[in-house]
């Protein structure tokens, strides 16, 4: 991120989320929130610009995001079935759940946190969109560079007594190793039951399985936000057991396809340069 600024491609995410809504179908995830959360997202701009939606790269970025949103949020029913009451999404971006949350997440604390510049720009997004912050949401400032993600969510009132989960998605290619390394540590102090989702980008010779015109991670460096930490699903898995992770879940992107995208004619499928894993304590 350039400092003082909000993520530039906190933005991309918001664009994916609109369209999916109106050129995908069946939709993976249902949002409607994020028509028109922004200009960009809004139903004219994403009609006019409908040339770029078809375009095979902007394709797979949907499928990815809508992915990840859906997988998330399934994992985070099953926490909450079994008595999970906090929720940290990290990254907040322009993420819609805390205003479209069902029922079972109506009696847990929400915790957005983000970068204190990407916050302040999002809450004003929400605000102009005619969306109240939710009573049992709580906006938290933090720079995971700092490595204190813990102390900043004590301070907005977070319980780390209590079993939480905690999404992470397109975040941890954008921090360096120890930073991305101290979010994991951060889960798994946690209580017996909570859980952590976060997506991961494969390493730069591994990338591109995709065969996508542009390498995976070009756009966002061009943009000022270059990834600095890539990793191998086999170094993730052996990482999360090694910190004490009781349940390790790795969304393969075979498994992904059969999950989500089974049947589908629209060009929509699992991406494998970007993937998902779910760990609980």
């Amino acid at each position: 991120m350039l400092p003082g600024q909000p993520s530039r491609t906190l933005l991309l995410a918001a664009i994916c989320r609109a369209a999916h809504q109106l050129l995908d179908t069946p939709r993976i995830v249902e949002d409607p929130i994020s028509i028109g959360l922004v200009p960009e997202a809004s139903e004219t701009a994403i009609l006019a610009a409908l040339e770029n939606h078809r375009a095979r790269e902007t394709i797979m970025l949907r499928s990815l995001i809508a992915m990840r949103t859906r997988f998330a949020e399934d994992q985070l029913a099953h926490a909450a079935a079994r008595g999970v009451r906090q929720y940290v999404i990290i990254g907040l971006g322009l993420d819609t759940f805390a205003w479209r949350q069902p029922d079972f997440a109506r009696t847990m604390r929400i915790f957005a946190a983000d970068h204190l510049a990407s916050l302040a720009w999002t809450q004003v997004r929400f605000w102009e969109r005619g969306l109240p912050k939710p009573d049992n949401l709580t906006f938290v400032p933090v720079d995971l560079e700092e490595r204190n993600l813990g102390e900043c969510l004590a301070k907005a009132g977070f319980d780390p007594q209590v079993a939480s989960f905690c999404s992470v998605l397109g975040v941890m290619q954008y921090l360096d190793h120890d930073a991305a390394d101290a979010v994991l540590r951060f889960a798994a102090s946690l209580p017996l039951g909570s859980e952590i989702v976060f997506s991961f980008a494969l390493p730069e010779d591994a990338s591109n399985p995709d065969n996508l015109t542009r390498r995976p991670g070009s756009v966002a460096a061009a943009m000022g936000e270059p990834w600095k930490t890539r990793e191998r699903p086999r170094d993730v898995i052996d990482k999360l057991n090694q910190l004490g992770f009781r349940e390790v879940f790795h969304l393969a992107p075979e498994v992904a396809q059969q999950r989500y995208f089974a049947g589908r004619s629209d060009g929509l499928k699992a991406p494998q340069w970007d993937q998902l894993v779910a760990a609980i304590v």
